[in-house]
Order: structure tokens, then C-alpha cells, then sequence
């Protein structure tokens, strides 16, 4: 290695505001502390608050994620990179896999793929095993799944977490304060695998048992309309307020009183990190790598997925105890600090990249393994 700090190109899709976009925002602003030269490339950057996306001089390739016009872009992006190619690259997640394979083939580097969450039954994804040097899950249970469902070594699996900041603190007593109506809220893209449609029916529950309580649902997605309806035919549209124009998910938490994670398949749950983060006592399901994070009646709630009943019960039952809530909230905010915190991810990744710099692993003969899955 020369002394020229390494450089890692971050190759990531477009930004919208969701755990894997803030996972390399929160990459690519930390990088440099370990002594890594970092580069975030995108689609589009648009979502990224103007002065954020200057800081960070992330580079947009417009049209990089369009079918025919995203393979002339690359095109023209690997002859950029070819001035100044990157040691590493590190493809932030499946949906650009294509793309940042085929860049690390054409530059002859070494490359590391994100997993956040699960496959889908129908999806066919193809590993280059001879650039291939790691695969990051983001949990215990992502890792179980894509080995299960793919035959791929477990050495080639690394668990690293996602991180959360975990520097700003919002006041804890401001959780269920007598002084304003409580607000429950969620958060994230509204897409049909997040299970929002359960938490309004908690809503109409709570709200069905007389309790004077707002509900915010944060985020956009392709959802939205069918959630807007369903609030109407529940008739509770006056207590839930949408809030879809949003920047990242903070402003949005920090007005929450109680946090709910509905989701029906969920990688480790960042946004819900986010939310402990700040004091927020938690109710979630137990699905995907959530149990590592929450231990029950503990450090939050789980409750079981599609199960707007149980939900509605923790709720009520926080509601009604707020003290509880704030020692709930407390303890979560104290297992984010010791295990998620973004300096630990950072720290993790920054390593990762060094062990595969330094070691300069041979190229794998075989040129590529495709994992298909059975529609």
C-alpha cells in the first residue's frame, strides 16, 4: 500500500429517505476519520438536503437506474473513474449490484455488496465471485436467509449492523407530557412489505377505546394512496396526519411520543433505531434481525406481525404508563449507544476494507456463481 490514503468508491442507487440511504450518507461522512478516501456516487441525489450533498461532493450520473439509458451512463461514469480509479468499491445495495459489478470487472478492483433485507422469491441475483471479496448483511438474520437461499459461504458473509447517530438527545421527559395530546407515530417507505396498513388498524382500536391520540405516519412510497383510503374507511383520517414531504426521518421522530414498527419482513430496522436513539419507546414485530435489537417489555416491545390487536394493547398499555414508557425509551437509547451506533459500523467497515486491501486476495477463477431463485 502506498502512503496515499485507499480510496472506496460508495456506489449506491437513488436516494429517497429510508435506513440503506442514511446507511451511505452516514459511510460517507465518516470515511475520512478512519483514513479512507470516500466517493459517493448516485442517480440522483435530489432527496439530500443541498448543503448535506455539497459537503459530501456526491456525484450524480442522471438516468444511471433507467434500463437502456442507465448503460450508456455507466459507460461514461467508468471513463471518469478510469482518471482516478477507486482501491475498492462498495456497492451500498442489490438493486445497483449489475451496474457496480460490471464496474469493478472493467476497472479490475475488488468490490463489496450490502444486504439489507431479504430476497424476494421471484429475484435472480448473480455474484461475480472473481471480484467479489465481501458480502455485508446487515443482520444475523440476513445473513441465515442469503446463505439458506443461496449456497453461498458463510466466510464470505460478514455481520455488521447498521448505525445510528447517537450524539443528539431529545429531552425524555417530553415522552407523553401532560401538557399536549400524545402522538403515536411510524415511519419509512410506504411499501406494502412495511405493514403500515396494521398499524392504522391499532389506531382505530386505540382510538375506538375513547383515547385522545394523534397518529403520524412518516415517509412516501406507492402505498400512500392505499393508506389515505384506508384511514378514510376506518374513519379515522382526522386523527392521522401523512407526512410525505420529508428530507430524512428526525423532525418527524422527534414529534413522536411512541414509535411503531409494523413492518412484515424487516433486515435490522434502522429508522427504529433512529427512533431509540432519541428516547422513543418502541413497539415493533418480531420479524427479520428486530429481536436483536429489541428485547421485549425491556428495551421495547415486540409484538407479533399482521397483529393490529397486540399492537393496539402495547400502545394503550404505554399510554397508560408513562413512566414506564420514558424506562423504555431510556433503555433503548442506552442499547443503541453500546450497539449501534454509527461509529461501531463505520469502524467495522473502515476495517473490512483494510483486511481486503492489505491482503490483496488472489482472483477467483471461477468468473462468476449465479444464485437464481424459483419463481
Amino acid at each position: 500500500m502506498s502512503e496515499i490514503e485507499p480510496s472506496v468508491l460508495l456506489f449506491a442507487g437513488p436516494f429517497a429517505v429510508r435506513g440503506s440511504c442514511s446507511y451511505s450518507l452516514r459511510l460517507a461522512e465518516h470515511l475520512s476519520a478512519y483514513g479512507l478516501r470516500s466517493t459517493l456516487a448516485c442517480p440522483d441525489a435530489g432527496r439530500v438536503e443541498p448543503e448535506r450533498r455539497r459537503e459530501l461532493q456526491i456525484r450524480e450520473f442522471s438516468h444511471l437506474q433507467l434500463p437502456l439509458w442507465g448503460c450508456v451512463v455507466v459507460r461514461m461514469m467508468l471513463q471518469q473513474l478510469k482518471l482516478d480509479p477507486p482501491d475498492l468499491i462498495h456497492i451500498q445495495s442489490r438493486n445497483v449490484a449489475h451496474h457496480g459489478m460490471w464496474l469493478a470487472r472493467e476497472l479490475k478492483r475488488p468490490f463489496v455488496l450490502t444486504m439489507h433485507d431479504y430476497l424476494q422469491p421471484w429475484e435472480r441475483l448473480a455474484i461475480d465471485r472473481r471480484w467479489c471479496r465481501r458480502i455485508i448483511a446487515v443482520s444475523e438474520s440476513v445473513k441465515r436467509d442469503l446463505m439458506r437461499r443461496t449456497g453461498l459461504p458463510d466466510d464470505l458473509i460478514t455481520v455488521i449492523h447498521s448505525g445510528v447517530d447517537t450524539n443528539e438527545r431529545k429531552n425524555e421527559l417530553s415522552v407523553l407530557g401532560t401538557d399536549r395530546v400524545p402522538v403515536v407515530g411510524a415511519a419509512g417507505p410506504l411499501e406494502e412489505v412495511k405493514g403500515f396498513p396494521f398499524f392504522l388498524s391499532a389506531a382505530a382500536r386505540v382510538l375506538a377505546q375513547g383515547r385522545d391520540v394523534e397518529f403520524v405516519i412518516a415517509g412516501a412510497g406507492p402505498e400512500e394512496s392505499k393508506l389515505r383510503r384506508l384511514a378514510l374507511d376506518l374513519k379515522i383520517d382526522s386523527r392521522v396526519t401523512f407526512v410525505p414531504n420529508l428530507l430524512e426521518f428526525g423532525e418527524a421522530i422527534a414529534a413522536m411520543d411512541i414509535f411503531c414498527l409494523p413492518s412484515l419482513q424487516q433486515g435490522i430496522g434502522t429508522i427504529m433505531l433512529e427512533a431509540m436513539a432519541l428516547g422513543r419507546p418502541v413497539i415493533a414485530t418480531r420479524v427479520g434481525g428486530v429481536d436483536r435489537v429489541i428485547r421485549n417489555d425491556e428495551t421495547g416491545f415486540l409484538v407479533p406481525p399482521s397483529n393490529s390487536t397486540e399492537m393496539a394493547d402495547r400502545i394503550m398499555e404505554l399510554l397508560d404508563s408513562p413512566d414506564k414508557a420514558r424506562s423504555i425509551g431510556r433503555a433503548g437509547r442506552l442499547e443503541v449507544e453500546r450497539e449501534f451506533s454509527v461509529n461501531q459500523m463505520v469502524s467495522r467497515t473502515a476495517e473490512l476494507y483494510r483486511e481486503i486491501l492489505d491482503r490483496k486476495e488472489p482472483v477467483v477463477e471461477t468468473e462468476s456463481a449465479i444464485i437464481q431463485h424459483a419463481r
